[in-house]
């Protein structure tokens, strides 16, 4: 089967999508995919196809690239869009720039929208072999996905049955043009060092070595959905509503997951936590057993680089964005009318006839005491265990004064300091940015 063939075949599930974009670089492998596209949008019904270029602002010769892939568009009748982006400083510049890369690739789809990326075989070979010698896990080790969702579209990569050799192939048929990336050559690079020195050993030896490699990543993909079955599995009893739904926070029952061993423990929370923080490696997965094993009346934390697992009334809380913010100030509400935005600490709102203002929002110092009609006068802090408020949740809970005396705690209609049914006291919770793409 032809090249453009086995393209189209690959490409059947997103035929109906509203557009097309190839992610360009000008690169051989990016040029091949965009004339491939390009000429099978001659003879077929293809959405409409558009390309992009990331300029990174990297070196100097990058420069030159977006004029070069303007006119290899312009020859082949397909808009371009370029885009620059910053690579934020850190240790690793690919990395960086892989991630700003696909932020703006991200932020240039819209919905169903496919971005297409031409990744090959040798390059799935190349990530399976990296990230062994990184240690990964089986996720890892599968390599890269065919596809996987981005933004409000889907990411696609075509050619990861194709090997690099049949592109050359191609672009030498079709006399191509493409620009080479004078850091492709730099050995320094992790990936580079693989590619030039590491893989031609291997195809002396071995020269079924990429076609292998890449299907090992196949069988470790497999095993990893496998995995993701059994997590699914795992969750289902651990991932039920809660008493306080109130707070918009994603949460888990612990009982259930204790019920596991170990290992079905770290692979559902794996599966759960993937899509809100990046996850440790397994020798950092100490703060879990920790965080697990504390006393019955302890509050432990386990800090991730997203955010925070608490573990609080019988249940695993993520907390990241504004929960994480430094306690709240008081504040005073001179227009009850009107809602109330607290800084990093979501919105207050009264419904029915507001109270006399000016109200003041406070937070717990400790002490406080509220006249519960029929019950009388209690402690704040007894109430809050009664209705097993989590420890995360206390000192950001906006408690509403009118004068010297407590009269609402927001969300917690049962703790009203006044018998005035009128009006209902209502608070938006804070955020919980997860900040992933």
């Amino acid at each position: 089967m032809s090249l453009s063939a086995r393209l189209l075949a690959g490409l059947a599930p997103w035929r109906a999508a509203p557009a097309w974009h190839i992610a360009l670089s000008g690169g051989l492998d990016s040029t091949v995919l965009l004339h491939l596209l390009a000429s099978l949008g001659h003879t077929e019904h293809l959405p409409a196809l558009h390309a992009i270029h990331i300029h990174h602002g990297l070196q100097a010769a990058a420069d030159a690239w977006p004029q070069h892939c303007q006119q290899l568009c312009d020859g082949l009748g397909m808009p371009l869009q370029v885009v620059a982006v910053q690579v934020a400083a850190g240790a690793s510049v690919e990395r960086a720039a892989r991630e700003a890369r696909y932020l703006a690739f991200a932020q240039a789809l819209g919905a169903g929208e496919v971005l297409m990326t031409a990744q090959h075989r040798d390059d799935q070979a190349e990530t399976l072999l990296f990230r062994l010698l990184r240690g990964a896990g089986v996720r890892g080790l599968g390599g890269m996905p065919a596809s996987r969702p981005l933004g409000r579209g889907v990411l696609v990569r075509p050619l990861l049955d194709c090997s690099r050799a049949e592109l050359v192939a191609y672009a030498d048929e079709h006399k191509l043009h493409w620009v080479e990336d004078p850091s492709n050559d730099n050995a320094a690079y992790a990936r580079n060092h693989l590619r030039h020195h590491v893989f031609p050993k291997f195809h002396g030896h071995w020269p079924q070595a990429v076609q292998n490699l890449s299907r090992s990543a196949a069988h470790l993909r497999e095993a990893q959905g496998l995995l993701d079955e059994l997590a699914q599995m795992d969750l289902a009893a651990a991932n039920t509503p809660g008493a306080h739904a109130w707070l918009n926070l994603p949460s888990l029952q612990l009982k259930p997951l204790l019920g596991l061993s170990p290992e079905r423990q770290r692979n559902a929370l794996r599966y759960w936590l993937a899509a809100l923080t990046l996850l440790p490696d397994s020798d950092h997965w100490a703060g879990w057993n920790d965080l697990r094993d504390a006393a019955v009346d302890a509050t432990p934390v386990w800090r991730l680089a997203q955010g925070e697992l608490h573990r609080s009334a019988g249940r695993l809380w993520w907390l990241s964005g504004d929960w994480l913010a430094a306690t709240p100030q008081p504040l005073l509400w001179s227009d009850p009318t009107q809602a109330l935005v607290l800084p990093q600490n979501g919105v207050l709102n009264i419904e029915g006839q507001a109270p006399q203002g000016p109200l003041t929002v406070c937070y717990r110092q400790g002490g406080e005491v509220v006249n519960v009609p029929g019950r009388g006068h209690r402690d704040l802090k007894r109430l809050l265990n009664e209705q097993a408020i989590p420890a995360f949740v206390r000192p950001r809970l906006p408690l509403i004064f009118h004068g010297e005396d407590l009269v609402a705690v927001a969300n917690l209609p049962a703790m009203r300091g006044s018998i005035d049914v009128r009006w209902q006291l209502h608070r938006q919770a804070p955020t919980n940015d997860q900040r992933l793409s």
